[in-house]
């Protein structure tokens, strides 16, 4: 049977101004740099730089005369056109018509913008150096755009000649696919890259350095017992290459100084390799927090004085034909986007700004001493409620913008944690817990390396009750190993 019923439903819906507004809060500042450079490209209706001073006309008023019909039916077309709100100062507000609230004596301002090659282009430019017929360019761009984020080619050969074939039209051999790959990939700037493992990545860097006792040595072991130095089975090795610990201590200081991660010398691998720039600073003056926004967040923009001219010649004639007609709805819709924009930019200072100065305040202690032990619990909503904003607002923040500390520059997003409760009841942050954690490692005797049930122990002693499997996961997200894979010799 059919029932017909009413149901009332709440939604909440952007309208595109405001996700477009959401976007460019998200953006840190060099991705800033070019939506703004885009956007002044786009519209010429907006202008960068200091704003040349230009009389106005006062009187501007009387846009349209009824004595002539043809004008009164222009009027008709063109009725939700009021050029007064263009042209005149006292009617736009400040904030509509520029965005420049620092001066030009900010430092943050001259922070240098961080150009690069990406890593993939990098290995592509030193193939110059090589002599390659046809065939061979193709194989190796094709083996270097097959290199992963850390510098490995994790696909077997026989998939890379099958891909060679359908999307290069180069039909080859797998022996051929190999050769140029450790004749040619495998000398490329950081050494390492293109290998297929972490063994074979190892060894191309060590048959890259000058010749030593230990060199040598250190091959012969990665090449014939790898799974025993992986596993830290010392004795074994030992007695396999009869060796003194004196001399293996030797080979694992050799093999400690190489790059497992060669393609990590470039941040962001297939991004540009570039500097981080900071959003925020914070300084400390007199004993006191000082928080800035880096000035590149806060460009010279201003409404064009020329389209206002426009719109004034437009004002001032006549005659009013049908292309100055078309032309004053370009105008206007291009002085809509650019006052819209203008007032995005100023709404993102300010939504920037409130956040981090929040944050700021909540981790004043952290901040003042640069102790990770005195960051306290904190998650979006804590900071979402103290400036009346969206929690996904701050995320956007958080998730995407770098603070400048006197201890280095961080991404925002490291200083929120959860909370635990210690042996007196009170809430301590779990980035607290890691510290110390972190740090009862770092002391531990290698020789004899805690476990992690050892671990949880001492934490309790301390006054932080958690389980074995937490210190477990605590020492995960630390990324560091197990006992055993900490043991030295």
């Amino acid at each position: 049977m059919l029932k017909q019923g009413l149901h009332y439903k709440l939604l909440q819906k952007l309208s595109p101004q405001q996700i477009q507004l959401m976007k460019l809060i998200q953006l840190p500042t060099q991705a800033f740099e070019e939506r703004l450079k885009q956007e002044i490209e786009e519209n010429p209706a907006l202008d960068t730089g200091k704003e040349e001073s230009e009389d106005l006309d006062d009187d501007l008023s009387n846009e349209f005369d009824d004595d002539n019909d043809d004008e009164r039916s222009e009027k008709e077309e063109v009725e939700d056109i009021n050029i007064d709100e263009y042209l005149s100062d006292d009617e736009i507000p400040d904030y509509k018509t520029q965005a420049n609230n620092y001066s030009e004596d900010d430092e943050e301002k001259n922070v240098p913008y961080a150009a690069g090659t990406s890593f993939h282009q990098s290995l592509k430019n030193q193939l110059n150096t090589f002599r390659l017929d046809e065939e061979e360019q193709a194989i190796a761009e094709f083996l270097v755009g097959s290199i992963d984020d850390s510098g490995y080619i994790r696909r077997e050969i026989i998939d890379l000649v099958d891909d060679l074939a359908f999307t290069a039209n180069v039909f080859t051999t797998e022996e051929k696919v190999v050769t140029i790959l450790k004749k040619v990939v495998h000398t490329l700037d950081p050494l390492g890259v293109g290998a297929r493992d972490l063994k074979e990545c190892l060894i191309i860097q060590l048959k890259a350095k000058d010749k030593t006792k230990y060199r040598s040595l250190s091959i012969d072991i990665l090449e014939g017992a790898f799974d025993h130095f992986v596993k830290k089975h010392y004795n074994k090795l030992q007695e396999k290459f009869h060796i003194s610990e004196d001399e293996l201590k030797e080979v694992i200081k050799e093999i400690s100084k190489l790059n497992p991660k060669p393609g990590s010398s470039y941040a962001g691998n297939n991004k540009i390799a570039e500097q981080i720039v900071p959003d925020f600073s914070i300084k400390i003056i007199d004993g006191e927090l000082d928080l800035v926004l880096n000035a590149r967040n806060a460009p010279e923009l201003h409404v064009s004085r020329e389209y206002n001219n426009m719109l004034k010649g437009y004002q001032e004639a006549t005659v009013k034909s049908k292309s100055q007609k078309d032309a004053i709805f370009f105008i206007k819709q291009k002085l809509d986007s650019a006052k819209w924009f203008i007032d995005a930019i100023r709404q993102r200072q300010q939504t920037l700004l409130i956040t981090m100065n929040t944050i700021m305040q909540y981790q004043y202690d952290y901040f003042l001493t640069g102790d990770e032990r005195k960051l306290k619990p904190m998650i979006l909503k804590d900071i979402a409620d103290k400036i009346n904003m969206d929690v996904s607002t701050v995320s956007r923040v958080a998730n995407s913008k770098y603070v400048s500390t006197p201890y280095g520059t961080k991404l925002i997003k490291v200083f929120f944690s959860e909370s635990m409760k210690n042996d007196q009841g009170e809430d301590v942050s779990t980035k607290e817990i890691k510290k110390i954690l972190e740090t009862v490692i770092e002391k531990e005797n290698k020789n004899k390396p805690l476990t992690d049930e050892k671990l949880a122990g001492i934490l309790k002693e301390k006054g932080y009750p958690i389980a074995r499997r937490t210190v477990a996961k605590y020492r995960e997200q630390l990324d560091l190993p197990v006992a055993r894979l900490r043991k030295e010799i």
